[in-house]
């Protein structure tokens, strides 16, 4: 786990102890229990990449390597940007620290569009994944660089009960043979280098082909064209998740039609 990750962490867990602490943690389970079902994450995207590419747009205020990217953004405007485009599903940082995100930005953009939401955060206790489900999440990410194999099992299993999807995040060879031994089929590589934090595509070319024709295979970081889309497409990415380059756009919706505008076939390689 890279210093920056630990650090991370660490805060999280004192987050979370304060989130037990809080008498309203207590009606998550049943309200997560109660809520209506969760629109279907993987199955949009699934639907999406066997036409195009399946786009998860991503709302984010700041990041740890970019810092202050669009701090005074409007989660419901962004995602109706984003839905507008033709974004198939919506990705929303509720860490505050780090990224300037609440899990209402979360609660504000899944309220304005009809898209899968996935809640982003450092997902360490099944706390955070009941509080996800009550709050109208679809899908939370696991982030395997930061859990051991049993203790993403148990968080990706909570998940489940409460009828939600999963997005797990991989850096390297060995966190996807991780990965695949938990049940959810997205599995998204992260082309950013977390010691480094640079990012460079030539990671996702590397690691798709470990990732099996039965899964989804997700591009992380770092796309920023419909040539960087073609670029992982060829590698064997159907879907990407992306939040910078985005939140960076005066026009959002042109720009992420732009990004979809030119679909390598699924079938590329038996057409050369």
């Amino acid at each position: 786990m890279s210093d920056v990750l630990k650090q991370i962490i660490a805060d999280k867990v004192t987050e979370v102890a304060a989130l037990k602490a809080d008498p309203d943690s207590r009606s998550f389970a049943s309200k997560a229990a109660d809520m209506p079902p969760a629109r279907g994450f993987a199955k949009a995207l699934r639907k999406s990449s066997a036409q195009g590419y399946g786009l998860i747009a991503e709302f984010k205020r700041a990041s740890p390597s970019r810092g202050q990217i669009n701090p005074d953004a409007d989660p419901a405007n962004i995602a109706q940007s984003y839905e507008a485009g033709g974004a198939t599903c919506l990705s929303v940082l509720t860490d505050h620290k780090y990224f300037g995100g609440h899990i209402d930005d979360m609660i504000a953009a899944k309220s304005a569009t009809l898209m899968p939401v996935l809640r982003k955060d450092f997902m360490i206790d099944p706390i955070q994944i009941m509080e996800a489900r009550a709050c109208g999440a679809d899908c939370i990410l696991l982030i395997m660089s930061a859990l051991s194999d049993s203790h993403a099992a148990e968080l990706e299993s909570c998940a489940i009960e409460y009828g939600l999807d999963v997005l797990i995040e991989t850096h390297d060879g060995e966190e996807i043979e991780r990965a695949l031994n938990l049940q959810s089929p997205m599995i998204g590589i992260n082309n950013r280098n977390l010691r480094t934090m640079t990012t460079d595509l030539a990671t996702g070319e590397d690691l798709m082909t470990l990732i099996p024709d039965d899964r989804i295979a997700i591009a992380e970081s770092g796309l920023k064209s419909s040539d960087d889309l073609a670029r992982m497409a060829r590698a064997g990415a159907r879907c990407f998740l992306i939040g910078e380059f985005l939140m960076e756009q005066d026009d959002i919706a042109p720009a992420v039609s732009g990004l979809l505008s030119y679909p390598v076939p699924a079938n590329w390689k038996d057409m050369t």
